[in-house]
């Protein structure tokens, strides 16, 4: 079934490897209260939170990077404008569902999320029907190049760090079709910085890490002017999400990638960045 909405041999490689993941630092921080993020976290670390018994600081750690990365989508939640429970949002490259569940508890709208993964599109379909919100938020195997939604359907679409696996001409193109008038696009992402020059050292090695090509910050306005999308707000999240990055690299869910963000954000060559551009 995933050959049916991956549209290049490299898509298909990336639902393979989203089909085969179960990384400890995605399932255990999910398991403290059942919402599973694919992302990374923002703000200060609590240390008092991590105060106590070493034989328990472990479980300490997981629910303080947790509450870094529920914080994270919080943020981006924050931007997403005025919603109300008649409108329709979409979540491009929903993961394992947190942040649909999320949307849906704060507005009470329907909420859709897609992946090309079937793995991830079962288990956060599985967690909206735990929670009793299945006939407003739907996991669908969807393409974000090409999904199949009406024109004007959504009255806001977000990325919460899945640009990196597409073609931005592609995707800003089908998000102005997707959007309303005056609808919002918000997307978290890591970028390389121009001014750096090419892709670091580090910025490679993550790129091979997750089978991603990460995308200069310049392409990222290039292609949203280009498609009808205008930026109003623009935050640097990199100094925000250090803390979160430093933390992981303490814990048993390390995956060994966390010294490399580390080398990217603290040299410069990388960027955590959230952008808001309204459709006109």
């Amino acid at each position: 079934m995933t050959a049916s909405v991956t549209l290049s041999p490299y898509q298909t490689s990336v639902a393979d490897y989203w089909n085969a993941e179960a990384n400890p630092v995605n399932l255990r921080l999910g398991e403290v209260d059942n919402i599973f993020h694919h992302h990374y976290g923002i703000g200060p670390v609590d240390h008092a939170a991590l105060a106590g018994p070493e034989e328990t600081r472990e479980e300490r750690l997981i629910r303080e990077l947790h509450r870094l990365e529920g914080d994270q989508a919080q943020f981006l939640l924050d931007h997403l404008g005025d919603i109300g429970p008649a409108d329709r949002l979409l979540d491009s490259g929903s993961g394992r569902g947190g942040s649909s569940i999320l949307a849906n508890a704060r507005f009470g709208c329907q909420v859709d999320g897609i992946s090309i993964s079937q793995k991830q599109v079962d288990f956060a379909n599985g967690q909206a029907a735990d929670r009793g919100v299945d006939s407003k938020v739907r996991f669908h195997l969807k393409n974000m190049l090409r999904s199949g939604f009406p024109d004007g359907t959504f009255k806001a679409i977000w990325n919460n760090e899945s640009t990196m696996y597409v073609d931005l001409s592609v995707l800003f193109a089908e998000y102005a079709r997707m959007l309303q008038i005056g609808g919002r696009y918000v997307c978290i992402t890591g970028c390389y910085n121009d001014v750096y020059g090419l892709p670091s050292r580090a910025v490679s090695q993550i790129n091979a890490h997750y089978i991603c090509d990460i995308h200069p910050r310049s392409t990222y306005f290039a292609q949203l002017a280009a498609n009808r999308l205008v930026p109003t707000t623009v935050v640097d999240l990199t100094a925000a999400t250090i803390p979160y990055w430093e933390l992981r690299a303490t814990s048993a869910v390390a995956t060994g990638i966390e010294e490399v963000f580390l080398e990217a954000y603290k040299g410069g060559s990388f960027q955590y960045l959230m952008i808001v551009a309204d459709r006109v």
